[in-house]
């Protein structure tokens, strides 16, 4: 299916004037078509729906100015770029503040023209692509503010889809930052104990000496510092869910007293002797391999089995790369509302970097990213320059043996350092081999089904 060429409109009393931007335009493959004057220029933009208009400023009965702010008052408006006289630049500049895209000055030079042009494209093919994310954000609103259309976050929908309208524990798996806390979230939304309280509880952010008071509550004199009972996140939750975030961090004798819970929904206030019967659903999240934590003795496995009836393992980011565009335009669009910011969309470069990039912190790392260059920004299209170091040059910050990022956990660290390594060697064979899987996967010495499977896992690109 043949393109249609990107069109333009050029306004202007003059016969001559119009010609010869024409022939210069239609040199570069733009539609190009003409009006005398502003009453002419408004038909032809409600006929042809051209996508930028080339608009004198000096023109009789309806000048420039008024044409524009006719244009501007349409649905949909095409861009406007203002063609002045020499030495009219004041007006040129009275009119960008109003609303037009640029200016230019005649006599004008080729090339000016030309670049103009080009890059009035290039911001009207962000605009369409940042419209089309929008709307591809607004079909997934039904999963409230986990976004994506990989196969893999895909999955996950599915699998919240179906244990949310049951009763059954769930356990979340994913790397910190991958969105555990928004996929409870979710469950607990679909259920029918929606209406009542979902109670969240970070394990790793409590010290040990706490966890039981916060999980069961106290009673008064219980300990040093208990000046009066206090209830604790399962009484709270009784009758909804509680979210158990971080659960593989909870110590051995805490894991026991939880158990019990689990196995007979009841429990004791620390310092009490009262034996409360509770009616709560159970959500559990971890980044840790809690099989492997089990073996070293730090996690009970009848704790494992009652808290995994359904497991959901939620995808790095690095994995899911194809959903970063849609990520970036929802937290450009939330940020700029936040912070009262004129971000309009991000440049295809800087787009590029962040697909590109390993996400160690994944999804909570690529907000604060935007959320700084929204901040920071100070002109409506982020590029390249808004990025942190970082994603500009990750050469100089990946995990490598000689560089490691010391804010990962162990696990983590280990398993982007092995990913990058798999990754890096994979994608230079298979250069060597000019994308040969079949050659790549001989010289590698692995099956080729294995190696296909690798990229698919890697997200190498062809």
């Amino acid at each position: 299916m043949t393109m249609p060429k990107p069109s333009i409109l050029i306004v202007d009393d003059e016969k001559a004037a119009r010609y010869g931007m024409k022939k210069l335009l239609e040199k570069d493959n733009y539609l190009v078509y003409e009006a005398k004057d502003g009453a002419d220029a408004i038909q032809i933009i409600k006929t042809q729906h051209p996508s930028l208009v080339f608009l004198d400023i000096n023109m009789p009965q309806l000048d420039g100015m008024k044409t524009m702010e006719m244009i501007h008052a349409m649905k949909n408006p095409p861009l406007v770029v203002i063609v002045t006289a020499y030495g009219s630049e004041k007006t040129a500049v009275e009119a960008m503040k109003k609303g037009a895209y640029d200016y230019i000055a005649k006599p004008y030079e080729i090339d000016e023209l030309r670049i103009i042009a080009k890059n009035a494209f290039e911001k009207i093919s962000l605009q369409e692509e940042n419209a089309r994310l929008r709307l591809e954000i607004g079909r997934l609103e039904g999963l409230g503010e986990i976004i994506g259309q990989s196969e893999a976050i895909k999955e996950v929908f599915g699998r919240i889809e179906k244990v949310g309208t049951t009763d059954v524990t769930v356990l979340i798996e994913g790397e910190s930052g991958s969105g555990k806390e928004l996929v409870s979230r979710e469950i607990h939304k679909r259920s029918k104990r929606r209406n009542e309280p979902l109670i969240i509880m970070n394990c790793a952010a409590v010290p040990e000496t706490l966890i039981e008071s916060e999980l069961f509550g106290h009673e008064k004199g219980a300990f040093t510092g208990a000046a009066e009972r206090r209830s604790g996140k399962f009484e709270l939750a009784n009758k909804g869910t509680i979210f158990l975030d971080e659960i593989g961090d909870m110590s051995i004798s805490t894991q026991s007293k939880l158990l019990r819970v689990l196995q007979e929904q009841k429990f004791e206030r620390l310092g009490g002797t009262e034996t409360l019967a509770v009616d709560v659903r159970i959500i559990s999240a971890t980044h840790r391999d809690l099989e492997e934590e089990i073996e070293e003795g730090r996690f009970r496995e009848d704790l494992y089995y009652r808290i995994k009836v359904v497991n959901i393992k939620i995808p790095p980011l690095r994995h899911r790369s194809e959903d970063i565009p849609l990520l970036v335009n929802r937290f450009i669009q939330y940020f700029s509302e936040k912070h009262q910011k004129r971000i309009a969309s991000i440049s295809s470069e800087a787009m590029k970097l962040l697909i590109s990039y390993n996400w160690p912190g994944n999804v909570r790392q690529l907000k604060n990213v935007i959320e700084s260059a929204v901040v920071l920004a100070n002109k409506e299209i982020l590029d390249t320059t808004d990025l942190p170091e970082e994603i500009k040059h990750p050469e100089n910050t990946a995990v490598t043996v000689k560089n490691i990022n010391y804010n990962l956990s162990f696990r983590d660290a280990k398993k982007i350092l092995i990913e990058n390594f798999e990754r890096d060697f994979i994608k230079r064979k298979l250069e060597e081999f000019s994308g040969n899987v079949s050659r790549t996967a001989e010289a590698l010495d692995m099956h080729r089904q294995n190696l296909q499977q690798k990229i698919r896992e890697l997200n190498i690109g062809k």
